[in-house]
């Protein structure tokens, strides 16, 4: 009977487990108010009040008469409690919680899942244990993937402050009094806070470059800042304020107030100004200057001091609670005011919210566009931006300020007025100008509603605008008319995005960025130890090494260069130096790359040359190839340094037909005297000739050989044009016929090595551009060889 009962017992217990181990599995799928939304993790809270009121409608109990109507309607409805609430939905995201009173289920710092678990408050350790950890820290736990993609991104709008800590960590548990109160100070003032767990996102750790705990550290701009100090909350309380810029808030007096407020044409920004009695700028100031510095310019003004007491009368200032005024166009009289005697962030943010902009601010950039004509979403939501199309020129100042008394008097929400100069943002005013009914230069006022994202807008030009009575009752009246029907806007086009007025030049950026580093560089080598400076130093080492290193090869190696370049120049005056190959490349420094002229080349070399440049051709034959490229890359050596001068010889064995044609084309060709063979055909011998050839202009220059050496029966004399190119007198030879044709092979070189000595000053006339000129109406083609005879 014993044993039966205990049997019983057992089953009933054993049912009750079952029973409430079901209950778990099945209690968190039933309440992911993702599914029972029907949205995504991204969905933005308008997609998800969108859905929400939808799904309301469909499930509600009055009109939806299905049995479990009732019961889809209360999961709805806590489900959009859950997810339009963002602390709640930052919670169930991280931990999957669904309900205060629920535990963390799949929180990292108590798994629970389909199997049992211990109590770990049985073994009562001060760490390591759920229920002795400060909650606040699981709350503000970092994951990698949530820094990168939302805390870097958002730290361009405020600081962020991030302690990193682990399990094990004595230490951090006698600086967590002081992190809890500063916790608290700083974020009701607006400063992002983080905590990163060593543990378990130890890649987040290594990202941050942090290598102990307990470690702290601020994030801005993306840059990540080590905190250094003693762990106080006035040191903590500065370390935020160091993050800071420096000049974000302006100290205004009454000398100063008229440049501060005037400046808001230059700035295209309305003008915040906050009086205290505080002797410096307030922290929770500061932060909303941080987050808001893209649309306002912030001053402040100390109370106590002597030197604004004009500017406190003149406005009529409170000196017993702060005061915060902001001016938009008009500096004379504040466009909004604020007073209290304890500033809240969230009355700061919403003062900042309603007054970004001025009542028609310029168009500087595709962001600003984009705010001020946002995209048309719903129909109820249509935006409609009325558009002064205008000139920055002093004559257009009186037009300006009629559009802004036009703006001032319309202050409707759905209609934004904006203006955008022409000459900094031409392409988008070439298609919104109406060139038929006005000259680009006259302004024109343009309605204009964004269809989507991608540039798509319909627009409308009302009137060319000159500031008269009669042109405001005109858009006045077409306003009216698309109140009513949103069609009259005909036109439709796809805008261009806007130009950056405002965009820092390229110097300025790099400065900016070498700034930042170098700080780092010198914050690490300050404070950090050696075993995380060592990678740093081993760069640095490695730089100067090679650069210490490439110092030395080049020295030694240019003193063996400058040995080796006197006996192989002594060497080529004596005609022994090495034969030149044909490709582009010379073996020896000290000479110049020579291509051949050949069918190949001829395109790239002559035909196609760029504008400006020149090609100067050697001509010769295989015999005299060797000793004629020596000299010749002598003489020119020193005009290599220009990039407009190409050098090149032509074979005439090869194309000596190309020559024949190409001395026939010119106008005003040289005489050339020839040598009557025995059958008496005329015969010129081109050996030394050199071409400055023009392919983009369709000229040569001619140098002529001239003798110098000991051919005492040749005399030299130049061109017509003093092109340092003489003409062999045919009339010497004639005397001579018997001692021409027994000349040795020796004296036939020397000859030959003495054509291109006057080339050097030849180059120098070419250089100077005192050459005379001859034009060919086209180059002749290269593609035919001479066959040889």
């Amino acid at each position: 009977m014993t044993g039966s009962n205990m049997s019983l017992s057992l089953a009933v217990v054993l049912v009750v487990l079952s029973v409430l181990l079901a209950e778990s599995s099945h209690a968190g799928p039933e309440m992911d108010p993702y599914k029972i939304l029907g949205v995504t993790r991204s969905a933005s809270q308008a997609e998800i009040k969108k859905v929400y009121k939808r799904l309301a409608k469909e499930w509600h109990p009055d009109k939806n008469k299905s049995p479990g109507a009732e019961d889809m309607f209360i999961k709805i409805t806590k489900s959009y409690e859950i997810l339009s609430n963002e602390d709640k939905r930052t919670i169930y995201d991280r931990y999957g919680q669904t309900d205060d009173s629920q535990p963390y289920s799949n929180g990292r710092y108590g798994h629970r899942q389909d199997s049992f678990y211990f109590d770990e408050s049985f073994f009562n350790f001060p760490f390591n244990s759920k229920t002795h950890r400060d909650f606040g820290d699981s709350r503000y736990a970092l994951h990698f993937n949530q820094y990168v993609n939302e805390l870097v991104p958002d730290s361009y709008r405020r600081p962020y402050l991030i302690k990193i800590t682990s399990d094990w960590c004595f230490s951090c548990i006698h600086i967590e009094p002081v992190w809890k109160e500063v916790v608290q100070e700083m974020e009701t003032l607006g400063v992002g806070i983080g905590v990163v767990d060593v543990g378990y996102e130890r890649r987040l750790a290594n990202h941050l470059g942090a290598h102990r705990t307990p470690s702290i550290l601020g994030v801005i701009n993306g840059k990540v800042t080590f905190f250094h100090f003693a762990v106080a909350k006035e040191h903590l309380r500065q370390f935020v304020e160091d993050l800071l810029p420096q000049r974000l808030v302006e100290w205004i007096t009454d000398k100063n107030d008229q440049q501060f407020l005037n400046s808001w044409h230059d700035l295209n920004k309305p003008h915040v100004l906050l009086f205290d009695q505080v002797p410096s700028v307030p922290l929770l100031y500061k932060l909303a200057a941080f987050a808001y510095k893209d649309y306002l310019q912030f001053g402040y003004v100390d109370q106590g001091l002597s030197e604004t007491a004009d500017l406190q009368k003149r406005f009529n200032i409170n000196t017993y609670a702060p005061t915060m005024l902001v001016f938009k166009e008009n500096i004379s009289k504040p466009a909004d005011i604020i007073q209290a005697k304890g500033m809240k962030k969230q009355i700061i943010d919403e003062f900042m919210s309603n007054n970004k902009f001025l009542l028609a601010p310029r168009l500087v950039n595709q962001k600003l566009f984009d705010e001020l004509c946002p995209v048309k979403q719903f129909h109820r939501r249509r935006k409609y931006c009325v558009l002064l199309i205008t000139g920055d020129e002093e004559t257009f100042s009186f037009r300006n300020q009629a559009f802004l008394s036009f703006a001032s008097s319309n202050t409707k929400e759905v209609v934004r007025f904006a203006y955008v100069y022409q000459r900094l943002q031409q392409p988008l005013c070439d298609i919104l100008m109406d060139s038929k009914d006005s000259s680009p230069s006259a302004p024109q006022v343009v309605i204009l509603e964004r269809r989507n994202t991608a540039g798509k807008a319909l627009f409308k030009p009302v009137t060319t605008w000159n500031g008269s009575e009669e042109d405001k009752q005109r858009l006045q009246a077409e306003l009216e008319r698309l109140q009513k029907d949103p069609s009259i806007l005909i036109h439709d086009a796809v805008l261009p995005e806007l130009n950056n007025e405002f965009a820092s030049i390229f110097i300025i950026r790099w400065v900016y960025a070498s700034y930042d580093y170098l700080s780092e560089v010198i914050d690490d080598i300050l404070h950090n130890n050696w075993r995380e400076m060592m990678p740093l130093l081993s760069l640095i080492f490695s730089a100067l090494f090679i650069l210490f290193g490439t110092v030395v090869i080049q020295a030694f190696s240019d003193s063996s260069d400058e040995k080796q370049m006197k006996p192989k120049a002594k060497e080529a005056e004596n005609g022994s130096s090495e034969n030149l190959s044909t490709s582009s490349r010379p073996p020896k420094k000290n000479f110049v790359e020579v291509t051949e002229l050949t069918d190949i080349t001829y395109l790239s070399n002559l035909v196609k040359l760029r504008p400006g440049h020149m090609n100067i051709v050697l001509v010769l034959t295989d015999a005299s190839k060797n000793i004629l490229l020596s000299k010749f890359a002598k003489e020119v050596y020193s005009f290599t340094g220009s990039l407009t001068l190409h050098f090149s010889f032509l074979n005439l064995d090869k194309h000596s037909e190309w020559m024949n044609t190409l001395l026939e084309y010119a106008q005003d060709a040289v005489q050339i005297d020839a040598d009557e063979d025995d059958g008496g055909s005329r015969r010129v011998d081109y050996t030394g000739y050199v071409l400055a050839l023009n392919g983009h202009k369709k000229y040569l220059c001619l140098f002529k050989p001239v003798y110098t050496g000991e051919d005492h029966d040749s005399k030299s004399s130049e061109d017509e044009g003093g092109a340092a190119g003489g003409k062999l007198r045919s009339s010497s030879r004639e005397n001579h016929p018997a001692r021409k044709s027994n000349r040795s092979r020796s004296t036939s070189t020397l000859q030959i090595h003495h054509k291109l000595d006057r080339l050097g000053l030849w180059m120098e006339r070419l250089m100077e551009g005192t050459l005379p000129r001859y034009y060919v109406p086209a180059w002749p083609g290269l593609d035919k060889i001479t066959p040889t005879k």
